[in-house]
């Protein structure tokens, strides 16, 4: 669905992207996080077709977006600072989105109407508060019925309650109509729970682009208790990092879960435990691998 081959951006002196290669697969919900600054909402703004690349290709569907309005037409994105018109109303922004999208489905946004029911639809927008200004956006975003919908840190602002009926109804659209997601966000814990690939993106280029199952396969904590002392990994791992309470050792290892725990059971531990990585400690392990400043880690 999203191919992106060798993409590079610089404002002034400073490259905002440096040879980004990025593939989203029809259907994907594609987890794209980073640190500030790393690029994420400019590779977004390239994908939209808002901004031309200084070199390389952004591909939808096999053709090029910039400037190319019959692909931006299966597009619809959320950025993080909504626009609507300063006069507007929901009813008015239906009538404009409709008026652009030639699939924009009316009598979905009647029908989803009842899942907004705190939203006056008649009341200017700029008048409503953050949270509900975020769900007018949703509302209209899903009744473009697009193939490919782009969000930048979309639930912001949004109470759990909320937060969870908009990831229902767009898993509900993933499923029916194989619409493509992409995500750019700083809530790993959500991510993880909706996401099936994550891109990780650092100074400008996307370090790793797994499927979610593969990322936590490859990364692995290990508890183990060990009387001898300081356990020993064979070289072929990559201990990424390592700490102690007593005689119990923390291990963040890179590289088969299982391998490992066949090399530490060699000495003989009183305990060896494998338990899964969450999201957001993968990303801070392979961001320390990147230079990238963790401090403070509690496990």
């Amino acid at each position: 669905m999203i191919e992106v081959r060798k993409l590079r951006k610089a404002f002034d002196d400073f490259q905002a992207l440096d040879g980004v290669d990025m593939h989203v697969g029809k259907g994907n919900i594609y987890g794209l996080v980073g640190p500030n600054g790393a690029g994420k909402s400019t590779l977004i703004r390239h994908i939209t077709g808002v901004y031309r690349p200084d070199e390389g290709d952004v591909l939808i569907s096999g053709q090029n977006v910039y400037e190319n309005k019959a692909v931006k037409e299966k597009i619809s994105y959320i950025p993080d600072e909504l626009f609507y018109f300063m006069q507007a109303d929901t009813m008015e922004m239906m009538r404009f989105y409709e008026g652009i999208y030639s699939r924009f489905d009316k009598k979905l946004f009647y029908r989803l109407q009842e899942f907004f029911p705190d939203i006056d639809i008649k009341r200017n927008i700029r008048r409503l508060s953050k949270g509900m200004q975020k769900q007018v956006a949703f509302w209209l975003a899903i009744c473009c019925r697009p193939e490919l919908m782009l969000l930048d840190e979309p639930v912001d602002g949004l109470d759990p309650v909320m937060r969870r009926q908009i990831w229902g109804i767009i898993l509900s659209e993933v499923a029916e109509m194989e619409m493509t997601v992409l995500i750019s966000s700083h809530n790993l814990r959500e991510l993880e729970d909706v996401c099936d690939h994550v891109g990780i993106m650092h100074h400008g280029k996307l370090v790793i682009e797994r499927s979610l199952s593969d990322l936590q396969g490859t990364v692995s904590k290990i508890q183990i208790a060990c009387q001898s002392g300081m356990p020993k990994l064979p070289e072929h791992f990559d201990l990424l990092h390592m700490s102690n309470t007593g005689r119990v050792y923390t291990l963040i290892v890179k590289g088969d879960p299982k391998a490992a725990v066949e090399a530490l059971a060699a000495d003989n531990p009183a305990i060896v435990d494998v338990l899964p990585l969450t999201l957001e400690e993968i990303f801070i392990y392979e961001m320390g691998g990147a230079d990238y400043e963790v401090k403070d880690i509690l496990f």
